[in-house]
Protein backbone atom coordinates (compact mmCIF):
# COMPACT_ATOMS: atom_id res chain seq x y z
CA UNK A 1 0.00 0.00 0.00
CA UNK A 2 1.14 3.94 -0.59
CA UNK A 3 -0.01 6.10 2.13
CA UNK A 4 0.28 10.30 1.09
CA UNK A 5 -0.74 12.75 3.71
CA UNK A 6 0.14 16.33 2.64
CA UNK A 7 0.54 18.84 6.08
CA UNK A 8 1.29 21.99 7.03
CA UNK A 9 5.05 22.01 6.49
CA UNK A 10 5.81 18.74 4.83
CA UNK A 11 4.25 15.84 2.76
CA UNK A 12 5.05 12.46 3.81
CA UNK A 13 5.12 9.12 2.18
CA UNK A 14 4.62 5.72 3.41
CA UNK A 15 4.96 1.93 1.90
CA UNK A 16 3.16 -0.52 3.72
CA UNK A 17 3.33 -4.17 3.42
CA UNK A 18 -0.19 -6.36 3.73
CA UNK A 19 0.80 -7.27 7.36
CA UNK A 20 1.06 -3.43 8.62
CA UNK A 21 5.14 -3.49 8.44
CA UNK A 22 6.18 0.01 6.96
CA UNK A 23 8.59 -0.78 4.26
CA UNK A 24 9.85 2.56 3.60
CA UNK A 25 9.05 6.13 4.55
CA UNK A 26 9.66 9.54 2.53
CA UNK A 27 9.64 13.00 3.70
CA UNK A 28 9.11 16.21 1.25
CA UNK A 29 9.36 19.65 3.49
CA UNK A 30 7.74 22.98 2.45
CA UNK A 31 6.82 26.15 3.60
CA UNK A 32 3.90 28.11 3.68
CA UNK A 33 3.23 31.71 2.54
CA UNK A 34 1.98 34.38 4.47
CA UNK A 35 1.26 37.12 1.94
CA UNK A 36 -0.82 39.60 4.60
CA UNK A 37 -1.55 39.86 8.32
CA UNK A 38 -3.93 36.34 8.98
CA UNK A 39 -3.32 35.27 5.46
CA UNK A 40 -1.78 31.84 5.10
CA UNK A 41 -1.84 30.12 1.49
CA UNK A 42 -0.04 27.00 -0.28
CA UNK A 43 0.40 26.42 -4.30
CA UNK A 44 -1.83 23.47 -4.89
CA UNK A 45 1.14 22.05 -7.44
CA UNK A 46 3.24 21.95 -4.54
CA UNK A 47 1.60 19.45 -3.82
CA UNK A 48 1.47 17.24 -7.18
CA UNK A 49 4.89 17.54 -7.25
CA UNK A 50 5.95 16.42 -3.51
CA UNK A 51 3.54 13.49 -4.41
CA UNK A 52 5.00 12.28 -7.69
CA UNK A 53 8.82 12.63 -6.11
CA UNK A 54 7.67 10.78 -3.14
CA UNK A 55 5.49 8.20 -5.15
CA UNK A 56 8.65 7.18 -7.31
CA UNK A 57 11.03 7.00 -4.33
CA UNK A 58 8.73 4.69 -2.98
CA UNK A 59 7.68 2.55 -5.97
CA UNK A 60 11.30 2.03 -7.06
CA UNK A 61 11.95 0.57 -3.25
CA UNK A 62 9.21 -1.64 -4.05
CA UNK A 63 10.25 -2.90 -7.39
CA UNK A 64 13.56 -3.79 -5.99
CA UNK A 65 11.71 -5.86 -3.03
CA UNK A 66 10.01 -7.82 -5.78
CA UNK A 67 6.57 -5.73 -4.30
CA UNK A 68 4.21 -3.98 -6.55
CA UNK A 69 2.04 -1.40 -5.09
CA UNK A 70 -1.90 -2.29 -4.93
CA UNK A 71 -3.85 0.98 -3.79
CA UNK A 72 -3.14 4.49 -2.63
CA UNK A 73 -4.39 6.22 0.43
CA UNK A 74 -4.38 9.73 0.65
CA UNK A 75 -5.11 12.40 3.44
CA UNK A 76 -4.48 16.03 4.17
CA UNK A 77 -4.20 19.32 6.32
CA UNK A 78 -7.62 21.13 6.66
CA UNK A 79 -10.12 22.37 5.62
CA UNK A 80 -8.16 24.15 2.73
CA UNK A 81 -9.77 26.19 -0.30
CA UNK A 82 -8.55 24.84 -3.61
CA UNK A 83 -10.55 26.69 -6.41
CA UNK A 84 -9.74 25.41 -9.66
CA UNK A 85 -11.19 26.07 -13.20
CA UNK A 86 -13.13 22.90 -14.64
CA UNK A 87 -9.73 21.39 -16.03
CA UNK A 88 -8.90 21.05 -12.27
CA UNK A 89 -6.35 23.90 -12.89
CA UNK A 90 -5.89 26.29 -9.73
CA UNK A 91 -6.98 30.05 -10.26
CA UNK A 92 -5.08 30.98 -6.93
CA UNK A 93 -2.91 29.20 -4.05
CA UNK A 94 -4.70 27.46 -1.51
CA UNK A 95 -6.13 28.76 1.14
CA UNK A 96 -5.37 26.64 4.61
CA UNK A 97 -7.65 25.97 7.58
CA UNK A 98 -7.84 27.94 10.38
CA UNK A 99 -4.65 29.27 10.42
CA UNK A 100 -5.62 31.85 7.96
CA UNK A 101 -8.20 34.39 9.16
CA UNK A 102 -8.67 36.55 6.03
CA UNK A 103 -12.58 36.41 5.99
CA UNK A 104 -13.50 37.78 9.80
CA UNK A 105 -15.69 40.29 7.99
CA UNK A 106 -17.52 37.14 5.54
CA UNK A 107 -18.10 35.27 8.41
CA UNK A 108 -20.17 38.38 10.17
CA UNK A 109 -21.95 38.68 7.15
CA UNK A 110 -22.71 35.35 6.26
CA UNK A 111 -24.22 34.53 10.06
CA UNK A 112 -26.05 37.89 9.85
CA UNK A 113 -28.46 36.69 6.47
CA UNK A 114 -28.17 32.85 7.20
CA UNK A 115 -28.74 32.95 10.71
CA UNK A 116 -26.42 31.79 13.63
CA UNK A 117 -29.24 29.29 15.17
CA UNK A 118 -29.81 28.22 11.30
CA UNK A 119 -25.95 27.55 10.65
CA UNK A 120 -25.51 25.73 14.41
CA UNK A 121 -29.12 23.22 13.58
CA UNK A 122 -27.90 22.29 10.13
CA UNK A 123 -24.19 22.32 9.81
CA UNK A 124 -23.39 21.54 13.70
CA UNK A 125 -21.13 24.67 14.13
CA UNK A 126 -20.74 28.16 14.17
CA UNK A 127 -19.10 29.73 11.28
CA UNK A 128 -15.46 30.43 12.29
CA UNK A 129 -11.60 30.55 11.03
CA UNK A 130 -11.88 27.19 10.77
CA UNK A 131 -14.75 27.04 8.00
CA UNK A 132 -13.45 27.15 4.33
CA UNK A 133 -16.97 28.26 3.05
CA UNK A 134 -16.78 31.95 3.91
CA UNK A 135 -13.19 31.79 2.73
CA UNK A 136 -14.53 31.03 -0.63
CA UNK A 137 -16.73 34.02 0.00
CA UNK A 138 -13.83 36.44 -0.13
CA UNK A 139 -11.93 35.17 -2.79
CA UNK A 140 -15.64 36.15 -4.66
CA UNK A 141 -15.83 39.02 -3.01
CA UNK A 142 -12.04 40.46 -3.30
CA UNK A 143 -10.74 39.06 -6.38
CA UNK A 144 -13.83 38.60 -8.76
CA UNK A 145 -11.57 38.35 -11.44
CA UNK A 146 -10.05 35.53 -10.37
CA UNK A 147 -13.32 33.93 -8.75
CA UNK A 148 -14.84 34.31 -12.34
CA UNK A 149 -12.62 31.47 -13.50
CA UNK A 150 -13.51 29.25 -10.62
CA UNK A 151 -15.66 25.97 -10.91
CA UNK A 152 -14.54 23.10 -8.97
CA UNK A 153 -13.82 22.80 -5.20
CA UNK A 154 -10.84 20.75 -3.76
CA UNK A 155 -9.01 20.12 -0.68
CA UNK A 156 -5.56 18.52 -0.83
CA UNK A 157 -6.42 15.17 -0.70
CA UNK A 158 -9.81 15.60 -3.04
CA UNK A 159 -7.38 17.61 -5.27
CA UNK A 160 -4.62 14.51 -5.47
CA UNK A 161 -7.57 12.29 -5.83
CA UNK A 162 -8.50 14.50 -8.97
CA UNK A 163 -5.07 14.39 -10.47
CA UNK A 164 -4.54 10.66 -10.21
CA UNK A 165 -8.23 9.82 -11.24
CA UNK A 166 -9.78 12.53 -13.06
CA UNK A 167 -12.71 12.20 -10.57
CA UNK A 168 -14.09 15.02 -8.98
CA UNK A 169 -15.21 14.04 -5.03
CA UNK A 170 -14.78 14.81 -2.17
CA UNK A 171 -15.29 12.91 1.44
CA UNK A 172 -17.90 13.76 3.82
CA UNK A 173 -15.44 14.64 7.19
CA UNK A 174 -13.68 17.41 4.55
CA UNK A 175 -17.18 18.38 3.26
CA UNK A 176 -18.47 18.83 6.50
CA UNK A 177 -15.54 21.31 7.84
CA UNK A 178 -16.96 24.04 4.72
CA UNK A 179 -19.85 25.11 6.69
CA UNK A 180 -22.24 26.65 6.04
CA UNK A 181 -22.12 24.30 2.34
CA UNK A 182 -22.53 21.00 3.96
CA UNK A 183 -25.63 19.99 5.79
CA UNK A 184 -24.53 17.69 9.16
CA UNK A 185 -27.81 16.54 9.73
CA UNK A 186 -28.79 15.36 6.50
CA UNK A 187 -25.08 14.22 5.52
CA UNK A 188 -25.85 16.29 2.26
CA UNK A 189 -24.75 19.91 0.33
CA UNK A 190 -26.71 22.72 1.84
CA UNK A 191 -29.14 24.38 -0.37
CA UNK A 192 -32.83 25.82 0.05
CA UNK A 193 -34.16 22.92 -2.36
CA UNK A 194 -33.20 20.56 0.08
CA UNK A 195 -35.22 22.50 2.75
CA UNK A 196 -33.41 23.34 4.79
CA UNK A 197 -33.61 26.98 6.69
CA UNK A 198 -36.26 28.91 6.59
CA UNK A 199 -35.52 31.65 3.79
CA UNK A 200 -35.69 30.78 0.11
CA UNK A 201 -31.99 31.60 -0.16
CA UNK A 202 -29.53 28.68 -1.76
CA UNK A 203 -26.96 28.34 0.87
CA UNK A 204 -24.58 27.10 -1.65
CA UNK A 205 -24.94 29.28 -4.37
CA UNK A 206 -25.18 32.47 -2.24
CA UNK A 207 -22.02 31.23 -0.14
CA UNK A 208 -20.08 29.17 -3.45
CA UNK A 209 -21.59 30.80 -6.56
CA UNK A 210 -20.64 29.20 -9.66
CA UNK A 211 -18.80 26.33 -7.94
CA UNK A 212 -19.81 23.02 -8.57
CA UNK A 213 -19.74 20.83 -5.50
CA UNK A 214 -17.73 17.89 -5.33
CA UNK A 215 -19.85 14.17 -5.01
CA UNK A 216 -19.72 13.21 -2.10
CA UNK A 217 -17.48 9.67 -0.48
CA UNK A 218 -16.75 8.39 2.69
CA UNK A 219 -12.65 8.54 3.21
CA UNK A 220 -12.20 4.48 2.95
CA UNK A 221 -14.21 4.27 -0.42
CA UNK A 222 -12.50 4.44 -3.50
CA UNK A 223 -12.76 8.32 -5.58
CA UNK A 224 -11.67 6.32 -8.58
CA UNK A 225 -9.05 4.12 -10.74
CA UNK A 226 -5.55 5.06 -11.18
CA UNK A 227 -4.91 6.99 -14.92
CA UNK A 228 -2.71 5.14 -17.45
CA UNK A 229 -0.87 8.34 -17.92
CA UNK A 230 -0.45 8.99 -13.93
CA UNK A 231 0.87 5.82 -13.93
CA UNK A 232 3.45 6.13 -16.96
CA UNK A 233 4.59 8.63 -15.23
CA UNK A 234 5.14 7.02 -12.21
CA UNK A 235 6.70 3.56 -12.89
CA UNK A 236 5.70 1.23 -10.41
CA UNK A 237 2.28 2.36 -9.97
CA UNK A 238 -0.08 0.28 -12.04
CA UNK A 239 -2.78 1.82 -14.04
CA UNK A 240 -6.48 0.55 -12.58
CA UNK A 241 -5.26 0.15 -9.14
CA UNK A 242 -7.99 1.83 -6.53
CA UNK A 243 -7.19 5.37 -5.14
CA UNK A 244 -8.87 6.37 -1.83
CA UNK A 245 -11.13 9.57 -1.57
CA UNK A 246 -9.01 10.02 1.34
CA UNK A 247 -10.12 12.66 4.39
CA UNK A 248 -8.30 15.34 6.46
CA UNK A 249 -5.24 14.15 8.18
CA UNK A 250 -6.24 14.02 11.87
CA UNK A 251 -9.39 11.64 11.14
CA UNK A 252 -6.59 9.52 9.46
CA UNK A 253 -4.41 9.72 11.99
CA UNK A 254 -7.08 8.53 14.15
CA UNK A 255 -7.28 5.46 11.87
CA UNK A 256 -3.94 4.66 12.36
CA UNK A 257 -3.73 4.11 15.88
CA UNK A 258 -7.57 3.04 15.87
CA UNK A 259 -8.82 5.75 17.40
CA UNK A 260 -12.26 5.26 15.93
CA UNK A 261 -14.52 4.13 18.60
CA UNK A 262 -16.90 5.65 20.75
CA UNK A 263 -15.30 7.17 23.77
CA UNK A 264 -12.10 7.07 22.22
CA UNK A 265 -9.97 10.53 22.01
CA UNK A 266 -7.09 10.70 19.76
CA UNK A 267 -4.50 13.60 20.78
CA UNK A 268 -2.01 14.88 17.58
CA UNK A 269 0.97 16.72 18.40
CA UNK A 270 2.49 18.59 15.19
CA UNK A 271 2.89 21.55 13.81
CA UNK A 272 -0.82 22.23 15.15
CA UNK A 273 -2.39 19.92 18.12
CA UNK A 274 -6.23 18.49 17.71
CA UNK A 275 -8.05 16.61 19.16
CA UNK A 276 -10.49 14.26 17.54
CA UNK A 277 -13.24 12.87 20.09
CA UNK A 278 -15.19 9.73 18.61
CA UNK A 279 -18.99 10.10 19.59
CA UNK A 280 -22.10 7.89 19.49
CA UNK A 281 -23.99 10.21 17.39
CA UNK A 282 -23.44 13.99 16.16
CA UNK A 283 -23.17 16.66 18.52
CA UNK A 284 -23.76 19.97 17.46
CA UNK A 285 -21.04 22.68 19.13
CA UNK A 286 -20.32 26.81 19.33
CA UNK A 287 -17.08 25.84 20.37
CA UNK A 288 -15.75 22.50 18.58
CA UNK A 289 -15.77 21.27 15.03
CA UNK A 290 -18.94 18.43 15.03
CA UNK A 291 -18.22 16.22 11.82
CA UNK A 292 -19.16 12.61 10.08
CA UNK A 293 -16.72 10.32 10.88
CA UNK A 294 -14.51 8.44 8.63
CA UNK A 295 -17.00 5.83 8.04
CA UNK A 296 -20.77 5.61 7.37
CA UNK A 297 -22.83 6.27 10.87
CA UNK A 298 -19.53 7.14 12.83
CA UNK A 299 -19.20 10.55 14.05
CA UNK A 300 -17.07 13.03 16.16
CA UNK A 301 -16.39 16.20 17.66
CA UNK A 302 -12.39 18.01 17.02
CA UNK A 303 -11.51 20.73 18.48
CA UNK A 304 -7.32 22.51 16.93
CA UNK A 305 -5.07 25.08 18.15
CA UNK A 306 -3.45 27.34 15.83
CA UNK A 307 0.21 26.61 16.90
CA UNK A 308 2.04 24.45 18.62
CA UNK A 309 4.80 22.57 17.34
CA UNK A 310 5.16 25.46 15.13
CA UNK A 311 6.28 27.64 18.28
CA UNK A 312 8.63 25.29 19.28
CA UNK A 313 10.40 25.55 15.21
CA UNK A 314 10.07 29.23 15.68
CA UNK A 315 11.47 29.56 18.98
CA UNK A 316 14.09 27.03 17.80
CA UNK A 317 15.39 29.24 15.23
CA UNK A 318 14.73 32.38 17.00
CA UNK A 319 17.36 31.26 19.38
CA UNK A 320 19.83 29.99 17.20
CA UNK A 321 18.82 26.87 15.58
CA UNK A 322 19.76 24.05 18.25
CA UNK A 323 18.90 20.81 17.71
CA UNK A 324 15.28 19.57 19.14
CA UNK A 325 17.24 16.74 21.54
CA UNK A 326 19.14 19.95 23.28
CA UNK A 327 16.31 22.14 23.49
CA UNK A 328 14.42 19.03 25.15
CA UNK A 329 17.25 18.01 27.54
CA UNK A 330 17.21 21.83 28.29
CA UNK A 331 13.64 22.28 28.62
CA UNK A 332 13.48 18.95 31.44
CA UNK A 333 16.39 20.64 32.90
CA UNK A 334 13.98 23.95 33.68
CA UNK A 335 11.78 22.06 35.22
CA UNK A 336 7.51 21.42 36.05
CA UNK A 337 6.50 25.13 35.54
CA UNK A 338 9.38 26.75 33.53
CA UNK A 339 10.99 28.76 36.20
CA UNK A 340 7.50 30.84 36.67
CA UNK A 341 6.96 31.48 33.31
CA UNK A 342 3.27 30.92 31.47
CA UNK A 343 2.49 31.14 28.08
CA UNK A 344 -0.44 32.21 25.77
CA UNK A 345 0.46 30.28 22.28
CA UNK A 346 -1.94 32.31 19.95
CA UNK A 347 1.04 32.98 18.13
CA UNK A 348 -1.27 32.36 14.67
CA UNK A 349 -4.13 33.26 16.55
CA UNK A 350 -6.48 30.60 17.98
CA UNK A 351 -8.93 28.13 16.59
CA UNK A 352 -10.86 26.46 19.58
CA UNK A 353 -12.38 26.67 21.58
CA UNK A 354 -12.11 30.32 22.11
CA UNK A 355 -11.92 30.87 18.37
CA UNK A 356 -10.30 34.64 17.96
CA UNK A 357 -8.12 35.27 15.24
CA UNK A 358 -6.71 38.35 16.90
CA UNK A 359 -5.14 36.52 19.54
CA UNK A 360 -1.62 36.48 20.08
CA UNK A 361 1.10 35.47 22.28
CA UNK A 362 1.69 36.00 25.79
CA UNK A 363 5.18 35.25 28.00
CA UNK A 364 3.72 36.23 31.33
CA UNK A 365 6.66 35.99 34.29
CA UNK A 366 10.02 37.01 32.52
CA UNK A 367 13.19 37.56 34.32
CA UNK A 368 16.46 38.46 33.24
CA UNK A 369 17.68 35.15 34.57
CA UNK A 370 15.30 32.50 32.10
CA UNK A 371 16.89 30.47 29.95
CA UNK A 372 16.19 29.36 26.86
CA UNK A 373 15.16 26.27 28.10
CA UNK A 374 12.85 27.87 30.60
CA UNK A 375 10.73 29.30 27.28
CA UNK A 376 11.13 26.22 25.28
CA UNK A 377 9.29 24.61 28.42
CA UNK A 378 7.07 27.06 28.38
CA UNK A 379 5.98 26.55 25.04
CA UNK A 380 5.49 22.74 25.87
CA UNK A 381 3.33 23.45 29.18
CA UNK A 382 1.48 26.24 27.21
CA UNK A 383 0.23 23.84 24.26
CA UNK A 384 -0.73 21.11 27.61
CA UNK A 385 -2.62 24.15 29.21
CA UNK A 386 -4.28 24.31 25.80
CA UNK A 387 -4.99 20.81 25.68
CA UNK A 388 -6.86 20.76 29.28
CA UNK A 389 -9.17 23.74 28.16
CA UNK A 390 -10.67 21.76 24.87
CA UNK A 391 -10.88 18.63 27.50
CA UNK A 392 -13.10 20.54 29.92
CA UNK A 393 -14.61 21.78 26.91
CA UNK A 394 -15.57 18.39 25.75
CA UNK A 395 -16.55 17.43 28.82
CA UNK A 396 -19.14 20.06 29.02
CA UNK A 397 -20.97 18.38 26.26
CA UNK A 398 -21.02 15.49 27.79
CA UNK A 399 -17.99 13.45 26.64
CA UNK A 400 -15.65 11.60 28.78
CA UNK A 401 -13.07 10.42 27.24
CA UNK A 402 -12.02 7.08 27.73
CA UNK A 403 -9.13 5.94 25.49
CA UNK A 404 -6.47 7.98 25.23
CA UNK A 405 -3.99 7.71 21.87
CA UNK A 406 -1.22 10.11 21.22
CA UNK A 407 0.31 10.31 17.59
CA UNK A 408 2.70 12.51 15.44
CA UNK A 409 5.56 14.28 15.79
CA UNK A 410 5.77 15.30 19.02
CA UNK A 411 5.56 12.13 20.66
CA UNK A 412 9.14 10.87 19.40
CA UNK A 413 10.16 12.00 22.93
CA UNK A 414 8.39 11.56 26.07
CA UNK A 415 8.52 14.90 27.72
CA UNK A 416 5.91 16.52 25.70
CA UNK A 417 3.29 13.76 26.19
CA UNK A 418 4.40 13.38 29.51
CA UNK A 419 4.16 17.21 30.68
CA UNK A 420 0.30 16.83 29.14
CA UNK A 421 -0.35 13.88 30.82
CA UNK A 422 0.62 16.19 33.86
CA UNK A 423 -1.04 18.57 33.21
CA UNK A 424 -4.66 17.09 32.46
CA UNK A 425 -4.24 14.31 33.98
CA UNK A 426 -4.83 11.61 31.47
CA UNK A 427 -3.29 8.51 30.59
CA UNK A 428 -1.66 8.73 27.10
CA UNK A 429 -1.35 5.03 24.74
CA UNK A 430 1.90 6.35 22.47
CA UNK A 431 1.57 3.70 19.44
CA UNK A 432 4.67 1.83 18.06
CA UNK A 433 4.28 3.28 14.98
CA UNK A 434 3.76 7.43 15.06
CA UNK A 435 4.42 7.93 11.17
CA UNK A 436 1.00 8.93 10.91
CA UNK A 437 -2.03 10.39 8.60
CA UNK A 438 0.01 8.38 6.33
CA UNK A 439 -0.01 5.27 7.96
CA UNK A 440 -3.84 5.85 8.49
CA UNK A 441 -4.35 6.05 4.95
CA UNK A 442 -2.51 2.58 3.85
CA UNK A 443 -4.70 1.25 6.18
CA UNK A 444 -7.72 2.10 4.39
CA UNK A 445 -6.37 1.45 1.46
CA UNK A 446 -5.82 -2.05 2.41
CA UNK A 447 -8.93 -2.45 3.86
CA UNK A 448 -10.65 -1.14 0.72
CA UNK A 449 -8.15 -3.59 -2.18
CA UNK A 450 -7.81 -6.46 0.08
CA UNK A 451 -9.96 -6.86 2.85
CA UNK A 452 -7.50 -6.71 5.63
CA UNK A 453 -8.20 -6.31 9.13
CA UNK A 454 -5.31 -3.56 10.39
CA UNK A 455 -6.54 -3.66 13.56
CA UNK A 456 -3.25 -5.47 14.92
CA UNK A 457 -1.20 -3.06 12.68
CA UNK A 458 -0.30 -0.65 15.23
CA UNK A 459 -0.21 -1.74 18.98
CA UNK A 460 0.39 0.80 21.81
CA UNK A 461 4.19 0.18 22.44
CA UNK A 462 4.27 2.16 25.77
CA UNK A 463 1.71 4.22 28.33
CA UNK A 464 2.25 7.91 29.41
CA UNK A 465 1.01 8.11 33.09
CA UNK A 466 0.69 11.41 35.04
CA UNK A 467 2.90 12.16 37.77
CA UNK A 468 0.84 12.79 40.61
CA UNK A 469 3.55 14.85 42.35
CA UNK A 470 2.58 17.72 39.56
CA UNK A 471 -0.08 18.21 39.84
CA UNK A 472 -0.37 20.86 42.53
CA UNK A 473 1.75 23.34 40.46
CA UNK A 474 0.13 22.78 37.34
CA UNK A 475 -3.06 23.43 38.57
CA UNK A 476 -2.25 26.44 39.95
CA UNK A 477 -0.72 27.52 36.66
CA UNK A 478 -3.25 26.19 34.69
CA UNK A 479 -5.49 28.55 36.31
CA UNK A 480 -3.13 31.76 35.77
CA UNK A 481 -3.23 30.32 32.43
CA UNK A 482 -7.06 31.04 31.86
CA UNK A 483 -7.06 33.90 33.57
CA UNK A 484 -4.37 35.44 31.18
CA UNK A 485 -6.24 35.72 27.66
CA UNK A 486 -9.18 37.76 29.14
CA UNK A 487 -6.73 39.86 31.13
CA UNK A 488 -5.06 40.42 28.17
CA UNK A 489 -7.77 40.13 25.79
CA UNK A 490 -8.48 43.62 24.85
CA UNK A 491 -4.33 44.85 24.32
CA UNK A 492 -3.68 41.57 22.37
CA UNK A 493 -6.45 42.71 20.15
CA UNK A 494 -4.94 46.60 19.35
CA UNK A 495 -1.87 45.15 18.90
CA UNK A 496 -3.28 43.01 16.15
CA UNK A 497 -5.14 46.10 14.87
CA UNK A 498 -1.46 47.69 14.75
CA UNK A 499 0.12 44.59 12.89
CA UNK A 500 -3.01 44.56 10.27
CA UNK A 501 -1.74 48.09 10.04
Amino acid sequence: MLGIDVGTSSTKGVLVALDGTILRTEVRGHEVRRPAPGQVEMDAETWWDEFVSIARSLTSAARTAGLEVSAIGLSGMGPCVVLTDEQGIPVRPAILYGVDSRAEQQIRSLTHVLGQEEILAHCGVVLTAQSAGPKITWVAEHEPELYARARRLFMPASYLAFRLTGQYVMDHVSASQTAPLYCLRQQEWHSSRSGHGSTDIDWSQHVAPGIELPELRWAGEAAGSLDPQVAALVPGLPAGIPVLSGTIDAWAEAVSVGATEPGDLMLMYGTTTLLLATTPEPLASRTLWSTPGVTPGSSSLAGGMAASGAITGWLRELTGGADFPGLLAEAERSGPGAGGLVMLPYFAGERSPIADPDARGVVAGLTLSHTRGDLYRATLEAVAYGVRHHLETLEAAGLTPGRVMAVGGGTQHDLWPQIVSDVTGLTQQIPRSTVGASYGGAMLAARLAHGVETSTWNRTDHRCVPNPAHRARYDELNRLYRELYPATREITHALARIQRG
